[in-house]
C-alpha cells in the first residue's frame, strides 16, 4: 500500500467515526444533559490528545539525542509560537463550545442523527462563501453550491406551512460557528502546533462544558455511566483518535482530495442512523440530502488551472 493510498483510507476512517459521533451524541442524551455531554466528552478527548503528545515528545527526544533530528526553531520562535498556541487553544475552545452547545441542543430537539449531520456539514459551503469578509472573490462554483445547500435545505427542513423546526435552527447555526473554528484555526494552526492547539481547545470546552453542567443541570454518576460507550466513542475515537488520523494522513493526501473525503461525514451519519438506530429519512429529506451533498462536494472540487498559451 502506497502512502497516498493509506492516508486516504485514514481520511475515510476519520470520516466515519466522526459520522457515527452523530448517532453516539443523540443516544448519549439519552441519560445526561448537554453542559454534561460536552464536558465529559471534551475532557476525555483533551486527555487522550494530551497521552499522544506526552508520547511524541518522548519519541521526539529520543531522536534528538541520537541526532536523528535538530532543533527546528529558534528561541524566538518558540516563543511566538507558545503565545499563538495559548491565545489560539483558548480562542478556539470557545468557540468549539459555542458550536458543540448548539449541536447538542439541536440533536436533542431533532433526534435525527442523519439530518444533523447534513446540516453541521454546510460550514464546507459557508468556509469559502465567507471569503467575502476578507475580500475575496466568490466564484461560479460557489455560488451553485449555496443554492444547492439552500434547496437542500428547504426539502431536508422545511415542514408544513413553511415551518422550520426548532432543532435544526440550532443546527444551522451550528454550522455558522463551526465556519468561524474552521477560520480560527485556519489562522493560528501555521503559527504554532496544531495537536496542541487541538488538545487545549478540547479542554477549555471540556472545562465551560462542565462549568454548565454544575451550574444548570443535575447528573448523577448512574446516568453518566450508562452513557459511558456514546461518551467514550464521540470524545476518545472521535475527538482523539480521529483528529489525530487527520493531522497523520494528511501529510500524504492532496487536500482537494482530503476534503472530499472528510466530507462523507455527512453520508456516514445517515448511514450510522440506519444501522444503529434502525431510522432512515423520508424521500423528501433524502433528496434534500443529495442536494446538500452536491453542493458540499462541488465547493471541494479542485478549481481547473489556467493553463497559459503562447503564441508561436
Amino acid at each position: 500500500m502506497t502512502k497516498r493510498m493509506r492516508g486516504n483510507a485514514l481520511l475515510l476512517l476519520a470520516a466515519f467515526i466522526w459520522g457515527l459521533s452523530f448517532v453516539a451524541q443523540s443516544e448519549g442524551m439519552k441519560y445526561i444533559g448537554p453542559f454534561a455531554f460536552i464536558g465529559i466528552r471534551s475532557m476525555l478527548a483533551g486527555v487522550s490528545l494530551a497521552i499522544f503528545l506526552g508520547l511524541r515528545t518522548v519519541v521526539t527526544r529520543a531522536r534528538t539525542k541520537k541526532g536523528k533530528i535538530t532543533e527546528e526553531y529558534t528561541p524566538e520562535q518558540k516563543k511566538e509560537r507558545k503565545k499563538a498556541l495559548l491565545f489560539g487553544g483558548i480562542l478556539c475552545g470557545i468557540v468549539l463550545f459555542a458550536a458543540t452547545m448548539l449541536q447538542q441542543i439541536g440533536i436533542l430537539h431533532t433526534n435525527e442523527p442523519g439530518k444533523a449531520g447534513f446540516i453541521t456539514a454546510l460550514y464546507l459551503i459557508l468556509v469559502p462563501l465567507a471569503g467575502i469578509f476578507f475580500r475575496k472573490k466568490i466564484g461560479l462554483k460557489i455560488w451553485i453550491a449555496v443554492a444547492l445547500g439552500v434547496c437542500g435545505m428547504y426539502l431536508l427542513c422545511i415542514k408544513t406551512g413553511f415551518q422550520i423546526a426548532t432543532g435544526d435552527l440550532y443546527l444551522l447555526g451550528c454550522a455558522f460557528v463551526f465556519t468561524v473554528h474552521i477560520l480560527v484555526i485556519d489562522w493560528f494552526s501555521p503559527k504554532t502546533d496544531g495537536v496542541a492547539m487541538s488538545c487545549i481547545q478540547f479542554l477549555l470546552c471540556g472545562a465551560l462544558g462542565m462549568t454548565g453542567m454544575f451550574l444548570t443541570e443535575t447528573v448523577e454518576i448512574s446516568h453518566v455511566l450508562e452513557a459511558w460507550l456514546p461518551l467514550i466513542f464521540s470524545g476518545v475515537f472521535s475527538g482523539g483518535i480521529a483528529y489525530t488520523l487527520q493531522i497523520v494522513a494528511q501529510k500524504d493526501t492532496e487536500p482537494a482530495v482530503a476534503s472530499l473525503l472528510m466530507s462523507l461525514e455527512s453520508e456516514f451519519a445517515v448511514f450510522g442512523e440506519w444501522l444503529i438506530l434502525g431510522q432512515f429519512l423520508t424521500a423528501r429529506e433524502f433528496g434534500g440530502c443529495a442536494l446538500m451533498f452536491a453542493g458540499i462536494l462541488l465547493t471541494q472540487l479542485p478549481e481547473k488551472k489556467q493553463q497559459k498559451t503562447s503564441e508561436i
